[in-house]
């Protein structure tokens, strides 16, 4: 009974996984986004995807480690934040080692501006400051979209340049994403529904996110450079932009709002799986 007490300590999922729950859509996305475009799996992709979610997963045990040693949480959480950052660490090894020896070692280099952006927000949680920081999280979203060019170029087998646009598409579609998040809970505030300007003055940013992505990839579709299909994926963030737009979040719950961006969100992933490889 003792030991079963003392396993406990160790697995707590606060600690273990991220509790950002829609988060996981941005590694996920870009990942298979990648993957089903490189179109060919092997033993290396195996490695890839889990060094990808070792990366993404170990962020939240030292997050907890870092709060405990300001005073952020109790110093109790700190044996299970060990626990799961070695394992999580451990992980990732095992995948980077895998990918190294199968010579797909250039893809390391990815892993830089991970650092950096990570040492960054760790930084600001030290400073009480994560927090409502969109600027932050488009950044750090990006750096999780590099996770698409890194699967893609495993798929081909060498370093393609398209693998770039691949990071480039995943992220625009992520910050757009973010920042009409951001719109929709700051609308929960509204005490009384806006006018037509004023509706439109406050969503004036994730239009025009949304808007340039469509635009962006059409004209690119129209030139040829992305598949002909491809803008349908995008056109699905920016009708539900303008749709929240008109329709303001008013006393909606923050879980709501969460879910619906996650479907949206997924449906853009599997639209644009579908556009890539079956567009002419």
């Amino acid at each position: 009974m003792l030991e079963a007490t003392n396993l406990k300590i160790y697995f707590r999922s606060y600690i273990a996984l991220p509790q950002d729950h829609g988060s996981w859509v941005f590694i996920l996305s870009p990942l298979l986004i990648g993957l089903f475009a490189g179109g060919a799996w092997s033993s290396a992709t195996l490695f890839l995807i889990l060094s990808a979610l070792a990366a993404f997963l170990i962020r939240q045990p030292i997050t907890i480690i870092v709060k405990a040693y300001i005073g952020r949480r109790s110093t109790r959480d700190l044996p299970a934040a060990y626990f799961w950052t070695i394992i999580y660490a451990l992980l990732g090894l095992v995948g980077l080692t895998g990918l190294l020896l199968q010579g797909f070692g250039y893809i390391l280099i990815l892993a830089l501006p991970g650092l950096f952006v990570f040492g960054w927000h760790l930084y600001l949680v030290s400073q009480r400051a994560e927090r409502h920081q969109m600027g932050v999280e488009i950044v750090g979203i990006g750096v999780l979209a590099l996770s698409a060019p890194a699967a893609y170029w495993v798929g081909q087998g060498y370093l393609d340049p398209t693998g770039w646009l691949l990071w480039l598409l995943s992220w625009f579609q992520a910050a757009a994403s973010i920042v009409y998040a951001y719109l929709r809970l700051e609308q929960r505030n509204l005490n009384v529904l806006p006018d037509l300007h004023g509706r439109l003055h406050m969503a004036r940013r994730a239009l025009i996110y949304s808007t340039f992505n469509l635009l962006a990839v059409g004209v690119l579709a129209l030139l040829g450079v992305l598949p002909v299909f491809l803008p349908a994926a995008f056109a699905i963030q920016s009708g539900e932009t303008v749709w929240g737009c008109l329709r303001p979040a008013m006393g909606w719950k923050p879980t709501r709002i969460g879910m619906r961006q996650l479907v949206i969100s997924s449906l853009f992933t599997v639209v644009f799986i579908l556009a890539w490889n079956l567009s002419p």
